[in-house]
């Protein structure tokens, strides 16, 4: 265990990096194929070789062999020579492997009601109203006792919400049916993505991945977002922006410290920037403003700095940029961004270097004990102690099934929530209507059966009296009506006859 970081080799001699100021964050970039993966892997050992747990996000799937020790190759015992190594030794990291979708890894879930209305309302790009009604459904949740798991729970609360809009009018406002259709239809995009699978039980807690080892060190979690990345970048934005949240809102202040207390690495951040919403981006931003007073570090791993937004830039301690083309205007603006935000040393011009790096060497700046940033400086990175590449299929399920945390995450957990609690107040409605249909209808037939009662327990008499009656008026109508007709052909003969 050391105070420091190495991070590499240059003329200057070896170069460290203060873990008092990791919490600075940080930025690797650099042109695919220029190393900026094993610079990620470097620097993540190191943290967790301090008693650092770490959390990487890892889109080529190239991470997974940092749960294995490293095997010997003369190119990198050439460069722990040229960097003047000293007791340099492979081993294994403590690693635990998580999947969204439980395939290269754990399941990582999170609840609905976790990510909660402000969350969810901005990864759905809600509107005032729609958001308004998210909210309400949250609050009656909360009022009715009904857990929000997964997407079906939120699904058929909101169903329920449009079916009694009139009875909850006074409360929670007007609740129109096209907003909920709306809200709806954009939640099947994010279930469609596989926020399905995403969103439910048992759900990851922080507690479980900020831990050490027995032997002091930081546990590695390794997210494989190689499937996230590319077919579900708004799942991938929800939990970027869930994680971030997390952390911030539930860890406590702790000022300056000796170390960070959690690191967290986003390889291919332009992915996440570029294909997530205006409105997400400006919460990632802020979260990574404001998070480093709670001892949490954010590096991210992209190709150029222009993929990161200048707030974020601008909040970056660590810089380690590997080499650069400059074949389009883009790549020439994004060399002058560079060398314009690194702190000049006389001996190195930037702009040319940067186009001349070899794989493995790469600018760095950091900041100083008093958080200033140091010269730049052209750097061999350092190898790492763990395996360079990833894991093979075999060897990816044995870590699985041994990791501590299998018997919490691994198996799904479908507890009754809003959808089983509103599924079953609809039957329970239903059989109550039935039962009322039931007894109505009995009412109806008691009543006919009295009046038949009724009818039949005359005395025999009165009927035949009663059909008499009925006889005689039947009559007297008859002979009326034949009068009356000779009566009027009487008349009328004597007026024809006149």
């Amino acid at each position: 265990m050391t105070d420091k970081i190495l991070i590499g080799g240059s003329d200057a001699g070896q170069i460290f990096i203060d873990p008092a100021m990791g919490n600075r964050h940080g930025l690797v970039s650099g042109a695919t194929g220029t190393g900026k993966t094993v610079t990620l892997q470097v620097l993540a050992e190191g943290f967790s070789s301090i008693g650092v747990p770490v959390f990487v996000t890892d889109i080529k799937g190239d991470l997974s062999g940092m749960s294995q020790a490293g095997k010997p190759h003369p190119k990198i015992d050439e460069r722990v020579e040229r960097i003047g190594i000293e007791n340099y030794a492979f081993r294994a990291n403590p690693t635990v492997l998580w999947d969204v979708f439980g395939e290269q890894g754990l399941p990582l879930r999170v609840s609905v009601s976790d990510m909660g209305p402000l969350l969810l309302s901005s990864l759905l790009e809600l509107n005032d109203t729609q958001t308004g009604i998210l909210y309400a459904a949250f609050d009656l949740a909360d009022e009715e006792g009904l857990l929000l798991l997964d997407l079906k729970d939120l699904k058929a609360l909101l169903n329920w919400m449009a079916d009694n809009a009139k009875a909850l009018k006074e409360d929670y406002g007007n609740i129109s049916g096209s907003s909920v259709a709306a809200i709806q239809r954009k939640l099947l995009v994010l279930d469609e993505q596989g926020a399905e699978q995403f969103f439910g039980e048992p759900a990851i807690e922080l507690r479980d991945i900020m831990v050490t080892d027995f032997s002091g060190l930081g546990l590695v979690n390794i997210l494989d977002a190689t499937r996230l990345s590319s077919q579900s970048p708004r799942v991938y934005a929800a939990f970027l922006l869930w994680f971030l949240s997390e952390l911030y809102e539930n860890l406590p202040e702790v000022g300056d410290a000796d170390k960070p207390r959690f690191v967290c690495f986003f390889d291919e951040a332009h992915l996440l920037f570029d294909q997530s919403s205006k409105t997400v981006k400006e919460k990632v931003e802020q979260i990574a403003r404001l998070i480093r007073s709670k001892g949490v570090g954010v590096y991210f791993v992209t190709q150029s700095p222009l993929d990161i937004p200048e707030d974020v830039l601008g909040q970056l301690g660590l810089r380690v940029q590997h080499a650069l083309r400059a074949f389009t205007p883009k790549d020439k603006k994004a060399i002058n961004t560079v060398a314009d935000t690194f702190r000049p040393n006389p001996k190195i011009d930037i702009r040319q270097v940067i186009g001349e790096l070899g794989t493995g060497e790469a600018l760095i700046s950091s900041l100083d004990a008093e958080g200033v940033p140091t010269p730049v400086e052209q750097v061999l990175i350092r190898p790492p102690v763990s395996q360079i590449g990833p894991i093979d299929e075999a060897t990816r399920k044995d870590l699985i099934q041994r990791s501590p945390l299998y018997a919490r995450y691994a198996e799904d957990l479908d507890r009754e929530s809003a959808f089983e609690m509103l599924k079953k107040r609809a039957e329970e409605k239903r059989i109550e209507m039935e039962k009322q249909a039931a007894a109505e209808a009995a009412e109806k037939q008691r009543l006919a059966e009295e009046k038949e009662r009724e009818r039949a327990s005359r005395p025999r008499g009165r009927q035949r009296q009663g059909f008499a009656e009925a006889m005689i008026k039947s009559t007297l109508r008859s002979v009326g009506s034949s009068l009356g007709r000779r009566i009027v052909r009487g008349i009328l003969g004597s007026l024809m006859g006149k």
